[in-house]
Formats: structure tokens, C-alpha cells, sequence
């Protein structure tokens, strides 16, 4: 599979999330924020860092640069999207997906690892972790407090559009749990249509052994493993 990783200025895990990629047999590029268009993408990586310095405040920027055209056309496709960290928060404001990252309950900038509960397998991004699992991913922002109204939190949840939650060992989901304050817990959605999403926690820093943990491949793999068995005719599991 081809990944296409959306390079902004400022971005600083860009080529982590390529790295990742290559390290589970893929291929993947940077496309850079003027370029308007993504090449033979199958999914496309809005990886994580501070594009444009977070000025205004974090994605607001990022989301009017000529690329985001082109993950927009793309994901109005059906193609798959993933945002981590302050990929999250571009495709927020770009209205791709429902809420908002806001400051951190505690104001302070969190760097650690974290417990997520996957919700349930139907999505792209879930359908090779087990719900029963916790996976152990690290997080590293500073405004990533999970908030919409509570209207718009019960469609959601509904429609099962919250993918993980921030969790403890057993994966009870505990308010001491909780890294940022993020409403319900969230750690990550998806779009109505299931192939958007986005998470707080990295992924592609999880996914060698030397790292300290390779639960990020279980969402990595999700959504090569969905294209993969998309491409050869197979029937790919549901989208929420």
C-alpha cells in the first residue's frame, strides 16, 4: 500500500509516521502543505508536530494550505485518513471531523504513556486490535482535551464514532486515567462515514519493540490490512 504523510512547516513527526509505514512493509512519502495533490495515495498520514507554530491556535492554520484541498477530495472519496496528535486537531478544524482539541484540564504539556480502550473492531482503524486489549501508546501535547457538546457527543456515540478512549491497565475508563480532560475520555473519533479518523496518542512511535511498546501497529496495520483486503476484492470489514 502507498501512504501519502502530509508534511506542514513545523511538523515534527512526519518522518516517524514514514518510518513507521516502511517498518511494516508499506510505502509511504511526504507530501508537502503546497502541493495539490497527494499522488497514488491509498491513505493518507496527518502526522503530528506544531504546523505553523500553532499560531491562532493549533490546526488553524494548517487547515487553509493548498494540500488540505486535496486530503479533503480524497477523503470525500472514501479514502482513508488518519490525523495523530496535531493532525487530529487540523482535521477538527477543517470540519472533517466533529469537536475540538482544546488546553490540557491541567495546562501543562503531557508526555508519557497511556492505556486506550478500542471501542469496538468495525472501523478500518480498530478491526485487528481486541476491544478486551489496552493498548499502551505514548502521548506528547499540550491541548488535547476532547470537546464537543454533549448533543453532539451522544450522536457520536450512537453512530459509533468514538474509537478509543483513555483508559487504565484493566481498561477501566477512570478519571485518573485521563491525561488531558478530554470529555467521556475520549482519545479519538472517526467521521460519520468511518474513514476519517483521528487520535491524540502516536501510533507510529509504538510500533518497534525498541521503542517500549508495538501496540501502535494494531492501528497502523488496521487500516493497511482494510486496504489491502480492499484492493484484492475481499470484503474489508465494516466502517462505523
Amino acid at each position: 500500500m502507498n501512504v501519502a504523510v502530509v508534511q506542514f512547516p513545523a511538523s515534527n513527526c512526519d518522518q516517524d509516521a514514514v518510518h513507521a509505514i516502511r517498518v511494516l512493509g508499506h510505502s509511504a512519502w511526504l507530501a508537502w502543505h503546497r502541493d495539490t495533490s497527494l499522488g497514488p495515495a491509498d491513505a493518507v498520514i496527518i502526522p503530528g508536530g506544531f504546523s505553523y507554530g500553532d499560531y491562532l491556535r493549533c490546526g488553524a492554520i494548517a487547515r487553509f494550505s493548498p494540500v488540505m484541498q486535496a486530503v479533503r477530495s480524497f477523503a470525500e472519496q472514501g479514502g482513508l485518513v488518519l490525523g495523530i496528535c496535531n493532525g487530529f486537531q487540523v482535521l477538527t478544524e477543517a470540519g472533517l471531523l466533529p469537536g475540538a482539541l482544546v488546553r490540557n484540564r491541567s495546562l501543562q504539556f503531557r508526555c508519557e504513556h497511556v492505556f486506550l480502550r478500542v471501542e469496538h473492531a468495525r472501523s478500518p482503524f480498530t478491526w485487528r486490535a481486541d476491544p478486551a486489549r489496552p493498548l499502551r501508546i505514548p502521548i506528547a501535547h499540550g491541548e488535547g482535551c476532547y470537546y464537543a457538546d454533549e448533543e453532539t457527543l451522544d450522536a457520536m456515540e450512537a453512530r459509533g464514532q468514538v474509537l478509543w478512549r483513555y483508559c487504565n491497565a484493566a481498561g477501566e475508563c477512570t478519571e485518573e486515567a485521563n491525561p488531558n480532560g478530554s470529555l467521556r475520555n475520549i482519545a479519538g473519533v472517526c467521521n460519520e462515514q468511518g474513514n476519517v479518523a483521528g487520535l491524540m496518542p502516536h501510533p507510529e512511535r509504538a510500533c518497534e519493540a525498541i521503542l517500549g511498546s508495538t501496540d501502535g501497529r494494531f492501528i497502523l496495520e488496521s487500516m493497511l490490512g482494510w486496504l489491502e483486503r480492499r484492493a484484492a476484492g475481499a470484503s474489508a470489514p465494516a466502517a462505523a
